[in-house]
């Protein structure tokens, strides 16, 4: 008696929920950063617990304030290229593939929400801050968190799925 699977694509390989998922993300980022921007007070920072405070701030760049003294048009034409990127690479990558779906979908969600605060503002509200009291880590925001947690979930993904011929 043989067995036959037949396996079920990876939730994110599907369309409809990577679309509800960036969706969500995208929205939950600009809930927090609206509030974020109505209750924060600006370049002031919060303790949150030690190492962590919230600190309001604007970023003319684009993650962790790279670029920052680039052109806001060429920000968002490379955010543009970056997004149809990773759908691409979403789009080209085999269907058992969960972890690299699921960073593709972060890295999506994170630079869409970078983008809407761009159009929106003419900059991007970022508001964690990392620091000690001789050290500080770039202010960001969670799209920033969802770009580099997806970033690493293609990373781990590379490194832990067995290489085929086919690949």
């Amino acid at each position: 008696m043989t067995e036959q699977t037949h396996a079920r694509p990876a939730l994110f390989s599907r369309p409809a929920p990577i679309i509800f998922f960036i969706i969500v993300a995208v929205l939950l980022d600009q809930i927090v950063k609206i509030a974020v921007d109505h209750y924060l007070p600006l370049q002031e920072a919060v303790p949150v617990i030690p190492m962590l405070a919230l600190y309001r701030t604007y970023n003319l760049g684009v993650a962790f304030s790279m670029l920052e003294g680039m052109d806001g048009w060429f920000i968002v034409g490379m955010r543009l290229i970056i997004v149809a990127f990773v759908a691409w690479l979403w789009y080209r990558t085999a269907k058992d593939r969960w972890l690299a779906h699921l960073g593709y979908a972060l890295i999506i969600a994170g630079a869409i929400g970078n983008l809407v605060d761009r159009f929106a503002y003419g900059h991007v509200i970022d508001y964690i801050l990392f620091h000690t009291e001789s050290w500080s880590f770039a202010v960001f925001n969670l799209a920033d968190s969802f770009i580099t947690i997806g970033a690493a979930c293609v990373i781990l993904d590379e490194l832990m799925v067995p290489k085929t011929a086919g690949r």
